[in-house]
């Protein structure tokens, strides 16, 4: 079985902050973390909306471009590409 990865920006505008995760599950990543989870940072900040996705077909993909994302050039990058409003 083909299993595929997320790599998704989401966005609070209440709290003006951007989260960068990846997942295998993004529906139930995205109810965790605007519904179901009770600790951790994204808690906070609710509600969240996604802004931008890229699918990918393996783990260790995925998780590099997380990391890329989360780096100066990927925040650059994603202030220059992806809309906030």
């Amino acid at each position: 079985m083909h299993q595929e990865f997320v790599v998704y920006v989401l966005w609070s505008s209440i709290h003006n902050k951007r989260y960068v995760g990846m997942t295998s599950s993004i529906i139930s990543r995205f109810k965790s973390h605007n519904e179901l989870a009770s600790k951790g940072y994204t808690i906070k900040f609710r509600p969240w909306k996604v802004i931008h996705l890229e699918f990918f077909s393996s783990k260790s993909a995925a998780l590099i471009r997380e990391k890329e994302l989360k780096t100066g050039k990927g925040r650059e990058w994603m202030d220059t590409q992806l809309n906030y409003s």
